[in-house]
């Protein structure tokens, strides 16, 4: 597939960043749906969104840009070499991790400006996060990315000899990994949109972020282990030790958010 999907001129506009911007959008388009649910001023989503890309992409340029993979391509090595390459963000390496953190800090910025309660505006984004993280990996799709080992089935894919990682060159079908964790993240997307809505009245603010910080990480631990260029830290790779942080995180946010009292549920009283 061509990673640009059109030119005009010398500007060539790529999937990989058109699908990251569609699923921006689809994102917010759910969170404003998500505000009004909770009684919120939906609007705050689009005024809060420039600040939230801003460190979201910040945060998942900066986790590619200082990781070392496996089969030593892009990572701090060649960064260093070649730091304007840090801007090239068209042609791939956004990390979802880095993403996460560099939007919470925006979205964060953002609520203490408009004195707006932080935890119930990760709930308002939570579920369209998994949705723009299924659209987006349709890009590493486009630029022959994010694949796994060889295989014979039948939904393998095919890899251009100039893309397959050193020692994979005589194989030319691989596992879809980014299909695998595009199709988990939608799943997710649809679970946290039904369970949010029929758990309502036992929900406190922060409890859907929370368990997104549960769900997609424990997902993605296991499809990491399919990543032949994996970043490692020891014996497991980078993502798998922050998934094991992010749901620690997670599962320690849900018991001390029960643990102390709600000044106010996160759902408007009538709906409860």
């Amino acid at each position: 597939m061509n990673p640009i999907a059109f030119q005009i001129g010398p500007f060539a506009v790529r999937w990989y960043g058109l699908l990251i911007v569609t699923g921006i959008l689809v994102a917010a388009y759910i969170a404003t749906h998500e505000a009004r649910r909770r009684g919120e001023d939906p609007e705050h989503v689009w005024n809060g969104l420039i600040l939230c890309l801003i460190g979201g992409i910040i945060g998942a340029r900066l986790y590619h840009v200082f990781s070392s993979p496996a089969d030593g391509s892009l990572g701090w090595w060649y960064y260093r070499q070649n730091p304007i390459a840090i801007l090239k963000i068209w042609e791939g390496g956004l990390a979802i991790y880095g993403a996460v953190i560099g939007g919470a800090v925006g979205l964060w910025i953002y609520t203490r400006w408009a004195k707006l309660p932080f935890l119930r505006w990760t709930d308002v984004a939570a579920p369209g996060l998994l949705i723009a993280q299924a659209i987006g990996r349709w890009g590493n799709f486009a630029n022959q990315e994010l694949y796994g080992p060889p295989t014979d089935l039948p939904w393998g894919i095919y890899i251009a000899p100039e893309r397959r990682l050193p020692g994979l060159e005589n194989y030319e079908r691989f596992h879809p990994v980014f299909l695998y964790e595009s199709l988990y993240c939608l799943i997710g997307f649809i679970l946290f949109m039904v369970f949010a809505r029929k758990w309502a009245p036992r929900l406190r603010d922060g409890d859907v972020f929370f368990a997104y910080l549960i769900y997609y990480p424990f997902g993605r631990f296991f499809i990491e282990m399919l990543r032949p260029d994996a970043w490692k830290l020891g014996s497991l790779a980078a993502a798998q030790v922050f998934a094991l942080i992010a749901i620690a995180i997670g599962v320690a946010g849900i018991v001390i958010n029960h643990r102390k009292k709600q000044a106010a549920p996160s759902e408007p009283a009538a709906e409860a």
